[in-house]
């Protein structure tokens, strides 16, 4: 459930600093982002900008050197790995640009397995896998194995895997950014149907395309949030009957 405000992220003053020997890089610097209940976000900014350090700590795949983030109100900072682990499972759905899916798993054990670690009762995991991919258009694909797929259709089994556990945010790294314009296009669509049912979307990329689908862009530089700006989104048009 999100806060009284429908906060559903709320990063306040985060910074993220790297450390390796002698050499100090700042890749978050002061970031302040709210993200409400519903809202569909992209993230843009060149290559070092930060953006995907900062969707890690939205992840709770990362913490911030310093700041606050809560997620729902509560505060991921003050969680151990354990609990970490359990707010990643019950309430987050990540996409990752590489699809990150088990080469020897077929498309409907790749999306299963999210819910074998949730402890859900493998008739109701078979139900939900297989309407999940459904969702995706690979209702007919469910026994191929990632090698046996396209690219297209191994980002339709990452996202399947993501929407599987019902999260309450959605968030991808660059989920068109190995695709052609086709198989991007059908990626857009399904994003455009997981927000229009009310999901929390926050997305990285470089696409324009990808980004103005959004209904919101926030803009880094050199770690720092430099814009923040609704997109307008065309009329829909009815027909006469």
């Amino acid at each position: 459930m999100t806060d009284a405000a429908g906060r559903v992220i709320d990063v306040s003053d985060v910074s993220k600093v790297h450390r390796s020997g002698d050499l100090t890089v700042e890749a978050l610097r002061s970031v302040d982002l709210v993200v409400t209940e519903g809202e569909f976000v992209s993230i843009m900014g060149r290559s070092g900008s930060g953006k995907t350090t900062l969707l890690g700590i939205l992840g709770c795949l990362d913490r911030p050197t310093s700041g606050s983030y809560k997620l729902d109100g509560q505060e991921m900072a003050k969680l151990d790995e354990t609990r970490r682990a359990h707010v990643r499972g019950k309430k987050i759905g990540f996409v990752f640009q590489a699809y990150n899916l088990l080469p020897r798993s077929t498309a409907f054990k790749n999306v299963e397995l999210p819910l074998v670690y949730a402890g859900v009762s493998r008739r109701e995991r078979k139900q939900r896998a297989l309407a999940a991919l459904g969702e995706v258009g690979l209702a007919e694909r469910v026994n191929h194995l990632p090698s046996q797929l396209s690219g297209g259709e191994q980002q339709r089994v990452a996202i399947a895997r993501a929407l599987v556990v019902r999260p309450s945010v959605v968030l991808l790294d660059e989920p068109t950014g190995n695709l052609d314009s086709g198989s991007a296009d059908d990626v857009l669509g399904i994003l455009d149907g997981v927000s229009a049912r009310g999901a929390t979307i926050v997305v990285v990329t470089h696409s324009s395309e990808v980004a103005e689908r959004a209904s919101r862009i926030v803009r880094l530089a050199d770690g720092q949030v430099v814009g923040d700006e609704q997109v307008e989104q065309p009329l829909a048009v009815g027909v006469a009957g």
